[in-house]
């Protein structure tokens, strides 16, 4: 008797840039707010990540939610998030879930920067969500990061969307032909 893995169905597969942009866009939003609230004094501010985890279970679990499977910066550039197996948006269980491991990496990715002046050695904060996204690389079918495995989510291209990436090329593309 053998395992055998079923192959979903095929849907269009998101380049790591793409994926590292709408994160970002994501958090710088979410560091942005947080880091308001925060003070001058070292340490871990308590405040300033109870914003930060309120935010990011609001604009990546409720949005994505009510807004077919896009938060922000996957809207900004044409992606969102589906089960792999249905091939539709998550449910709220599912989204939780997955978000609490990228938000756990993301939190301490926030504490690293908000400490990486005072304390260097902070920016080994940043290891568990470089581990945890870096499972991606190694899955050449669906770019599964480990929070997607253990969510049996994945990202795929939309047509609804921004399409920012596309619009900044095109931007480029015109003050490079303009510099010449």
């Amino acid at each position: 008797m053998t395992i055998e893995r079923v192959p979903p169905p095929n849907y269009p597969k998101v380049e790591f840039g793409r994926r590292i942009a709408a994160f970002s866009l994501d958090f710088l939003l979410i560091w942005v707010i947080s880091s308001l609230l925060g003070s001058n004094r070292l340490g871990i501010q308590v405040i300033q990540i109870l914003v930060f985890a309120i935010a990011w279970l609001l604009l990546r679990v409720v949005v994505v939610y009510n807004n077919q499977g896009q938060s922000l910066g996957r809207y900004a550039l044409d992606m969102k998030v589906l089960e792999v197996e249905r091939g539709r948006v998550p449910d709220l269980q599912t989204l939780l879930k997955r978000e609490a491991i990228v938000g756990l990496g993301a939190l301490l990715l926030s504490v690293a920067l908000n400490n990486i002046i005072r304390n260097p050695t902070a920016i080994l904060l940043i290891l568990p969500l470089v581990i945890d996204c870096g499972a991606a690389v190694s899955d050449t079918q669906l770019r599964q990061t480990w929070h997607d495995r253990y969510a049996r989510t994945m990202i795929a291209s939309s047509r609804r969307g921004y399409s920012l990436d596309l619009k900044v090329k095109r931007l480029v593309d015109s003050v490079r032909r303009n510099v010449r």
